[in-house]
């Protein structure tokens, strides 16, 4: 979901002068793309064109680059150079977006709170249903050069640093009177839930009727309606429990003991990431954590596995 406008639900700037006071232009070089990922942007470029999320621009005191990074859903165990097996993300695709890193380096923070997940998750079990679903003077700063033509959001993209925070901000103060009640929001992932069929229906009408009051645009492709349960932010939630993806759990379990302080490192990070579901996580984890000691001597024995 996108905004159509959010400086009508956003009292803060994007850009201020002050901000940018130390860098008055800046104009990056086009860089080269291979023919695939040439493509992959000449696809994008012409479907935002189409919807008029961005227009052309023929003069910019700032230009940024068009780059393309891949697109990774779900982790799979695959083995190295040296027969060693790795977790690593599965890529499905392309997604083009910008390097404003230049831009992002001269704007101040907005340090607008993000919610927890884990709060915003406990929130949710125990419900019958669920159903998931910029201003002109900054336009400007968003240009991008790619190898066709120079252009300009209309909308606030991605790759800003205060992107995530604005967004928020935005969806808190068109929803504000709803949140927690039976509609959670973290940037632009919706939960909505109800213990009748007819409660549900109608917070759906409120929620649809604020999405057009305020030119939201919903992705119907990944809206869920009426369900028991459902997967949120990478957890499975139903009325009963909140609990780990099975292919999640299974990921884990293919992982190879590790034979480095760096390989403890990475599977206590992926474990870590469930230890709610864990019971004792400390204390199961506590003789992998010892070996993370500076100078401790590396001996993944028997008590460890």
């Amino acid at each position: 979901m996108f905004s159509g406008d959010l400086r009508r639900h956003y009292d803060g700037q994007l850009f201020t002068s002050r901000e940018l006071a130390l860098l008055s232009h800046f104009y990056e070089q086009q860089r080269r793309l291979n023919p695939i990922m040439k493509e992959v942007v000449k696809k994008e470029i012409i479907k935002w064109h189409d919807v008029r999320i961005i227009y052309t621009i023929f003069d910019s005191s700032w230009v940024s680059l068009v780059q393309c990074v891949p697109k990774k859903e779900g982790v799979t165990v695959v083995s190295n150079d040296n027969n060693k097996l790795i977790p690593t993300r599965i890529v499905t695709g392309w997604i083009v977006c910008m390097d404003y890193r230049k831009l992002n380096k001269a704007n101040q923070k907005d340090h607008f709170p993000l919610h927890f997940i884990d709060q915003m998750l406990d929130r949710l079990p125990r419900k019958a249903f669920y159903y998931f679903l910029n201003d002109p003077n900054d336009q400007e700063k968003t240009t991008f050069t790619c190898p066709y033509k120079t252009f300009v959001f209309r909308q606030m993209p991605s790759g800003l640093c205060n992107a995530p925070t604005t967004f928020q901000h935005c969806m808190m103060a068109i929803f504000s009177n709803i949140v927690e009640n039976f509609l959670e929001v973290f940037m632009d992932n919706f939960s909505m839930f109800g213990n009748t069929f007819v409660d549900c229906i109608k917070n759906l009408e409120l929620v649809f009727c604020r999405c057009e009051e305020t030119n939201q645009v919903l992705n119907w492709e990944k809206c869920h309606f009426m369900v028991r349960e459902g997967i949120i932010l990478g957890y499975k939630v139903s009325h009963q429990y909140i609990a780990v993806g099975k292919e999640k759990i299974e990921v884990i379990e293919k992982l190879p003991p590790p034979t480095s302080v760096r390989g403890i490192r990475s599977f206590l990070g992926h474990a870590g990431f469930y230890r709610r579901f864990i019971k004792d996580f400390l204390k199961i984890s506590k003789p992998l954590c010892a070996l993370l000691e500076h100078n401790r001597p590396f001996n993944l024995d028997e008590p460890y596995l």
